[in-house]
């Protein structure tokens, strides 16, 4: 089964076995492009990226592994971010999931309606709020837009010329109406979208296609390979995790911070975000910040070691050494990490990062750490709240992404919490989750379930430490105080933002 995970850094392509072990991989960056046209808060991508990072991705796999082995390929994406396209090609860059510009549309536009319907909280996010920007900034780019899609509609077209999307992926946009898990007629009147610019709705593990022979040139890929379509990558993310079924929860350190846990049943309210399951049925309330890793990049490309060091570790790694050898609380700093804005369950755009309680002796080693405890606090938060929506407090988090491989930030979210860490053996979780969907429409598998069970497997357990356990609950009640005692200036400097 080939998984490929078009994220907001990079295209991996990673092919499983039926017991989900990882046989070959590959990866390929893609760009992001701040600041477009002068735009506070934008972020966008070009869509031709999307495709030639998953070409390149994906021959490298086929380089390991003969294409007449690859049963299915499942694509997974990075979420909320869509793109317009006349035919094939973008009509303008594609604005990205992270993209802030569109805040006078949320003010405007946002209600509890529309969370009813959509199963999201008015925030920045969804398309929805950018693609009403684009009906009032761009209105030529939305009236000649044959298609408008999520990163998986465009990928499926591209590998198979089928106009589809899984409603896992799909619902991202903010237009579908969750409870039918179709489109809504009344969202899209209110961004200014025709319903028959969208994609197909398909269900998660269906097969919309066939690779066409023009993207097995593209790619390798053997023609009529079969496509399954697969969903956002939180919501894989938690198949590769585990959490299939209801009384499981799991959280995802990656570019931005997710947990969630399934539920039968559609429910909605501001603790969290309701989105499709990807495993076919069911719904996943997700509470999610937009700052994971991505602050960590942050960080170490603006501040991160310069020159020689004499050592061959990447700036991360020379941080993660400094900010161990510090006690727990990082000498009285504390950071609130909304460089991204407020998620769940502030849903603020205007919330901005803060680093309360510096001295003059503070190093970079002190703010590095500050920020990974930063969002360990919100983890805890965001844990809690959907625990306390699903009636089902966790004895143990499932941990996965890209955080969760290092050490002490593992260790610090075990002690912000006072729980364990179940740290996922597949690094790649995500796209191990659409390995899972893939391998069940192939019948390697009967159900997801059972696919589940024989794919994924448990790392180490990190257990929390009784001292630092102690020194975070005194800091964590400081924290949590901090958003509402410095809102008021955060709503003054976001209109300051670069």
């Amino acid at each position: 089964m080939l998984a490929v995970d078009c994220s907001t850094t990079a295209t991996k392509a990673v092919a499983f076995d039926a017991a989900g072990h990882a046989v070959a991989s590959g990866r390929s960056p893609i760009a992001t492009h701040r600041g477009a046209a002068g735009l506070p808060g934008a972020h966008e991508q070009h869509a031709a990226d999307w495709w030639s990072a998953t070409c390149a991705a994906v021959r490298a796999v086929v380089a390991q592994v003969a294409p007449s082995r690859i049963a299915s390929v499942t694509v997974t994406h990075q979420r909320e971010t869509f793109v317009c396209l006349d035919g094939v090609e973008e009509l303008r860059p594609a604005i990205l999931w992270l993209d802030s510009r569109a805040r006078r549309e949320v003010e405007e536009l946002g209600s509890p309606r529309v969370h009813e319907v959509s199963g999201r909280p008015p925030d920045t996010t969804p398309s929805l709020y950018k693609i009403a920007w684009l009906a009032r900034h761009e209105p030529a780019v939305l009236q000649r837009a044959a298609r408008i899609g999520d990163v998986g509609a465009y990928l499926t077209l591209r590998l198979t010329d089928a106009w589809a999307s899984s409603w896992a992926s799909a619902d991202s946009t903010g237009l579908m109406d969750m409870r039918t898990l179709d489109w809504s007629p009344e969202l899209c009147d209110l961004a200014g979208v025709r319903v028959e610019q969208l994609p197909a709705c398909v269900r998660p593990g269906d097969v919309v296609g066939e690779v066409t022979a023009a993207a097995a040139t593209a790619t390798g890929l053997r023609p009529g390979t079969r496509v399954v379509a697969g969903g956002g990558d939180g919501q894989c993310a938690a198949i590769g995790a585990g959490a299939v079924a209801p009384g499981t929860l799991y959280l995802n350190v990656g570019t931005a911070l997710v947990c969630g846990s399934v539920r039968p049943e559609y429910r909605w309210d501001r603790s969290y975000r309701t989105v499709a399951s990807a495993g076919g049925s069911g719904y996943l309330l997700e509470a999610f910040l937009s700052s994971g890793t991505y602050l960590v990049t942050w960080f170490c490309d603006t501040f991160g070691p310069f020159g020689a060091t004499g050592v061959d570790l990447a700036p991360e790694e020379l941080l993660e050494v400094a900010a161990s050898k510090l006690p727990a609380g990082a000498g009285g700093l504390l950071a609130l990490p909304y460089w991204n804005g407020a998620q769940t369950p502030h849903w603020d755009a205007a919330a901005r990062g803060a680093v309360v309680g510096w001295t003059g002796g503070h190093t970079r080693a002190h703010l590095y750490r500050a920020l990974l405890e930063g969002i360990a606090f919100e983890a805890k938060a965001l844990v809690e709240g959907v625990a306390a929506a699903v009636d089902a407090p966790p004895a143990t988090w499932l941990v996965t992404g890209g955080g969760s491989r290092s050490g002490l930030w593992a260790q610090v979210l075990a002690d912000v919490s006072g729980h364990p860490m179940d740290l996922c053996a597949e690094p790649e979780t995500t796209a191990l989750g659409a390995g899972m969907i893939g391998a069940t429409a192939a019948r390697f598998h009967p159900d997801l379930t059972t696919a589940a069970a024989a794919m994924g497997r448990r790392g180490r357990t990190v257990l929390p430490e009784p001292a630092a356990v102690e020194t975070y609950a005194e800091l964590g009640a400081v924290h949590a105080g901090l958003y509402r005692a410095l809102r008021p200036a955060m709503a003054v400097l976001s209109t300051y933002s670069p």
